[in-house]
């Protein structure tokens, strides 16, 4: 086993298996975890990988041996997780590693209350500890015989999970509607139709089968051609809507009758005014690169946005600081103050079922309201030297527009703006931009691109 800083990020655990992530180095964070946080019980699930039952073994064997209860719910989604840590009021640990290729596993911790622990709130100590556990041999497998002080408790969390979302978005009086899911082989098949069950939702399953080699496309929506069955199967249908979901089923891509894409800044807005509906006036939080239509829609309708870095840490601090009672990203991350500040696909999801379900409208036409501006979408370029580009495209802009550096750089003219920003992990540079009219993003896009990546314009 290598240097566990490779696979402890900034806000979970992430590695290739058993090369960088293996059942000892599972074991091992199980016993640091519950030294760490002081844990006396743990709630834990996991995802369909094939290595994700052995390895979610392991952390409990590491957590009881350390005199930790363990409440095992088996097979589920990240916010199912985040629902048992809520509802029980327990720390828990989902194993799984999201959108990634099946090589790959992980692990995404929170405290009780589905608190996130990330690198500054608890995850270096893990780490650190783990290791040390590791290097000393003190996590010899506990064995069959051995008897660890903590015990261990199966319990099925599925039904409870799907009734609490039912309470949080009532479905049961819309009208009928035909829903594509997609759930990429992923968490989505065990998830979704516990929650339609009994709806009236007309459901037509794709890939609904939990296969975590992912057989027919990746279990990542951010991806256009992981949508191209999804889209297909809305319009040969005749289906309302399509919905498509990641491997571990926290994030949901919405598509329209037409089989076109919603862009998720207008999913964030027609849910934040959902929920400004319900506490007038509220917080309503989104990140740098949604669209300029979010905070003009929040003001419309009484409440106060709040903008923050990109990156699900930020918006739930940010979400814990003010009190918000959402938070919406453009990766298709929606967060609710009703689901312990945390994020679920699921529930934006019946958010927007329930939308279109009061109404008689298509969606394409319910979604035109929150899909003001033409965005240009996230575009990487590999920059060598990240600094200089940031610094020549900033002095080109200084004169023709606001600018600030809460996040990158963003530039704010009268009715366009950019965000270039560089990754935490590879030499890319991250360009998002947006303006009241197609050809005027489309030039601003251009020309910041040309000058990011060397080529005169």
């Amino acid at each position: 086993m290598g240097d566990l800083a490779k696979i402890f990020k900034a806000y979970d655990v992430r590695g290739v298996v058993p090369d960088e992530f293996d059942e000892p180095t599972a074991e091992a964070v199980g016993a640091a975890f519950v030294e760490a946080t002081g844990a006396r019980s743990v709630v834990v699930a996991h995802d369909m990988r094939e290595s994700s039952g052995p390895l979610s073994a392991a952390f409990v064997r590491g957590a009881r041996s350390c005199g930790a209860d363990v409440v095992h719910a088996g097979l589920g989604s990240t916010d199912l997780l985040y629902y048992a840590s809520g509802s029980l009021g327990l720390p828990g640990v989902m194993f799984t590693a999201s959108h990634n290729p099946a090589r790959y596993n992980g692990m995404k911790m929170c405290r009780a209350g589905a608190v996130p622990i990330g690198g500054d709130t608890g995850l270096t100590e893990i780490r650190d500890r783990a290791a040390e556990l590791l290097g000393s041999g003190l996590t010899e497998p506990l064995g069959d015989t051995a008897e660890p002080a903590g015990s261990l408790v199966e319990r099925d969390l599925l039904q409870g999970y799907a009734d609490h979302l039912r309470k949080l978005v009532d479905l049961s009086s819309i009208r009928p509607l035909k829903v594509v899911a997609d759930a990429g082989n992923g968490m989505g098949g065990h998830t979704v139709p516990a929650v339609f069950e009994g709806l009236p939702i007309e459901l037509v399953p794709l890939y609904f089968e939990l296969d975590g080699s992912f057989p027919n496309h990746e279990a990542n929506p951010l991806e256009p051609a992981n949508l191209r069955d999804l889209q297909r199967a809305v319009r040969e249908t005749g289906a309302d809507l399509g919905l498509a979901f990641d491997g571990d089923a926290d994030r949901c891509w919405v598509i329209d009758e037409r089989g076109e894409s919603v862009s998720p800044s207008a999913v964030t807005a027609l849910v934040a005014v959902r929920e400004l509906g319900k506490y007038p006036g509220a917080t309503i939080i989104h990140n740098l690169i949604t669209s300029a239509g979010v905070p003009e829609i929040v003001r419309e309708h009484g409440g106060e946005p709040v903008r923050t870095r990109v990156g699900h840490s930020f918006i739930k601090a940010e979400m814990a600081r003010t009190g918000a009672v959402f938070g919406g990203e453009h990766s298709a991350h929606y967060y609710f103050r009703d689901f312990w500040f945390a994020d679920s696909g699921m529930l934006a999801a019946m958010h927007v079922l329930a939308a279109l379900g009061e109404q008689d409208r298509p969606l394409s036409e319910l979604i035109g309201a929150y899909a003001r501006y033409h965005a240009s979408g996230e575009i990487n370029s590999t920059v060598a030297d990240q600094d200089a580009a940031l610094r020549s495209v900033r002095r080109a802009f200084d004169s023709r527009g606001t600018v600030d550096e809460l996040d990158g750089l963003t530039v704010t003219g009268s009715d366009w703006w950019f965000n270039l920003r560089a990754s935490n992990t590879e030499p890319l540079l991250r360009l998002n931009a947006e303006a009241a009219d197609e050809s005027k993003m489309t030039a601003i896009r251009d020309e910041v691109l040309a000058m990011v990546r060397g080529v005169s314009v």
